[in-house]
């Protein structure tokens, strides 16, 4: 039955028909029987390799009826004469009726990890999958059958299967010859793949499928904590690049960053851990190559460039805690699956870890349509070593809340965060910050409004210092402020705290800690 993704079941359930075709030397029709003769006596058998066809039945040879409604083959591609062809199945990763997005919904950026909104798509992909592995090996068991079935001698021989697909390559990070105006991406790919897990999560209500890379050669590993969140006792398993696959437990997770640690049970010693960049030397245009589990295809290798930086992204999952992050931007293909996998430089080097696409759709149906967003390297390794020492990470407190605003200095106008109030006490209120200042910049960097100021302020380590350039009364201002440090309690009043104007592409309308209220 031919199927495509227009039209999983055919034109109008109907199974499309193969015009009838004219004999060819590979299959010729059969011949009439020839008439009935006097008996004679039966010709010398044959050499095996000499034998005829037998011939056809006796009766006269009649080609089959033509379908009632005979239809043109498409063995790709199949549309139906008119109208448009109907909806896919359920199997096909539709998601159901109630969940589907309306076309007004826009642009909203989509956490990756493959949880039980898109276990519909997986299993339109795993049946397939197992099938074709049963298929393979039934083939395979049959020859064999047919080439033993009168040798009792084979037994096979005993083998070992430990080091079956074990990484054995000297290749090494930075890869050599590999460069940014000419990578390597075959010689990348065989020195990384090794470095990159996938990670299967059973949770309350289903499961979920998610990538992290290897960070040290004790088995900790580093992925998005929107992965492992809401994960059972015992149920997360990492499989390696090899197929090995071994317990893991959570040794912290961050969801401000929507960062998390695992640690491998009993960690194999050849573990090749990854290599990390400075992000901050990121470029615009670089090339760079993701590595992760889309919809549970492990160690799937996709390419691209660096499309822009410091790019303002807020996430939410379930109503949980708001995630603001200036990401890296990129055009490489990246799914629900590539969350937590690592995003390389040319040089094989992390320079960032996969979190969300931008999405004209939502749960199953969402795809990667070219804007992908990792989490810069420099943060993910700052939080990173904090969860593993500590099991926790902290994080800057400015102490304001903020909306999107304009501000008009030296005949020019930009767009910046507007400070609405500020707490008192608060590093802003000692830095000298008020009401009414808008943020044009910090460490000189543009500030494009109150998203773009948080995720600066979440690239700050606690007691760090750095410069605020703001516009009051038409004049440009310097102010130097130094961060505190945001307490638990604090931001978990502050996942409520501040309001934003609704110009922000997902169009959000809450800001997340730390501009909110302190407790």
């Amino acid at each position: 039955m031919n199927t495509s993704p227009e039209d999983p079941q055919g034109s109008a359930g109907q199974e499309p028909t193969v015009p009838e075709q004219a004999p060819t030397a590979d299959r010729a029709a059969p011949a009439p029987a020839p008439a009935p003769a006097p008996y004679t006596p039966p010709a010398p058998v044959q050499h095996p390799q000499q034998a005829a066809h037998p011939a056809p039945a006796a009766s006269p040879y009649a080609p089959p009826a033509p379908a009632a409604h005979p239809q043109p083959f498409a063995p790709v591609h199949h549309v139906s004469p008119a109208g448009p062809p109907p909806p896919p199945p359920g199997w096909y990763g539709a998601p159901p009726a109630d969940k589907q997005a309306s076309p007004e919904a826009g642009w909203a950026p989509t956490p990756l990890v493959d949880k039980p909104a898109t276990r519909s798509r997986n299993r339109g992909w795993m049946p397939l999958v197992g099938t074709a592995a049963a298929a393979a090996l039934l083939a395979s068991v049959g020859t064999a059958g047919l080439l033993h079935a009168f040798d009792p001698s084979s037994q096979g021989t005993p083998v070992s299967v430990a080091s079956l697909g074990t990484w054995s390559s000297s290749s090494s990070v930075p890869v050599s010859g590999s460069t940014s105006d000419n990578p390597n991406w075959e010689a990348v790919a065989a020195a990384v793949r090794p470095s990159v897990v996938a990670i299967d999560v059973q949770l309350q209500n289903g499961a979920a499928k998610g990538s992290g890379v290897i960070a040290d050669a004790s088995g900790h590993v580093i992925t998005n904590n929107h992965v492992v969140s809401g994960a059972t006792s015992g149920g997360i398993k990492v499989t390696l690049y090899d197929g090995r696959i071994y317990d893991a437990t959570v040794v912290g997770t961050d969801p401000t960053t929507d960062l998390a640690v695992l640690a491998i049970t009993s960690p194999p010693k050849d573990l090749v851990p990854a290599v990390f960049a400075d992000s901050a030397g990121v470029k615009v245009g670089a090339p760079v190559m993701a590595v992760g589990n889309p919809l549970g295809l492990e160690s799937t290798v996709t390419t691209g460039i660096v499309s822009a930086l410091d790019r303002p992204v807020s996430t939410s999952e379930g109503g949980a805690t708001t995630v603001t992050t200036n990401a890296i931007q990129i055009d490489a293909a990246i799914n629900p699956g590539n969350s937590g996998g690592p995003l390389f430089d040319a040089s094989g080097k992390v320079i960032g870890i996969t979190s969300s696409i931008a999405s004209l759709s939502s749960g199953s149906t969402a795809g990667s349509i070219g804007l992908g967003f990792a989490i810069p390297a420099d943060l993910v390794n700052r939080t990173a070593a904090e969860l593993i020492s500590t099991g926790t990470a902290q994080h800057a407190l400015l102490g304001v809340t903020l909306t999107d605003g304009t501000a008009t200095v030296d005949g020019t106008t930009r767009i910046g965060a507007l400070i609405h109030s500020v707490t008192a006490g608060s590093p802003a209120a000692s830095a000298g910050l008020q009401v009414g200042d808008v943020v044009v910049a910090i460490g000189g960097h543009p500030v494009n409004g109150s998203e773009s100021l948080t995720g600066y302020v979440r690239e700050e380590a606690p007691g760090a210092t750095d410069t605020l350039t703001v516009v009051r009364g038409g004049k440009a201002l310097s102010f130097t402020v130094t961060f505190a440090t945001l307490s638990p309690t604090a931001a978990s009043a502050g996942q409520s705290g501040g309001t934003q104007s609704g110009n922000s592409q997902n169009g959000g309308s809450t800001l997340p800690f730390p501009w909110g209220p302190q407790g």
